[in-house]
């Protein structure tokens, strides 16, 4: 439906009474662009909130979800702003799994 190349978390928390215009403001502050076929993400404190801004190079897609029970698993012992993620680590975290086990740091070899 929206082509999404590049997925960015934001790794401090924003205020989720945020409107689209605020967010967007946020989206250049921390990653210094709204880039087409992007996805931001953003938690509040709380980690129970998440909004997603998506740019799909006509216009721009504000997106929320709420858990009603736990926490969304966001990483706050990062280095920086930001990171990047891919497509399963971004479903993953949607449903409040410990995404960042899945992709090439989560990889379990054989010895």
């Amino acid at each position: 439906m929206i082509r999404i190349d590049q997925i960015w978390l934001a790794t401090e928390p924003m205020d989720m009474r945020a409107g689209q215009d605020t967010v967007l403001a946020r989206v250049v502050k921390v990653f210094g662009e709204a880039k087409p076929h992007c996805a931001y993400l953003f938690t509040n404190k709380r980690g129970h909130r998440l909004k997603i801004l998506i740019h799909d190079d006509q216009s721009i897609w504000l997106c929320a979800r709420r858990l009603h029970q736990g926490k969304f698993r966001w990483v706050a012992t990062i280095r920086g702003s930001h990171l990047v993620m891919d497509q399963d680590q971004l479903n993953a975290l949607v449903q409040g799994l410990p995404w960042h086990r899945i992709g090439p740091s989560g990889v379990i070899r054989r010895l």
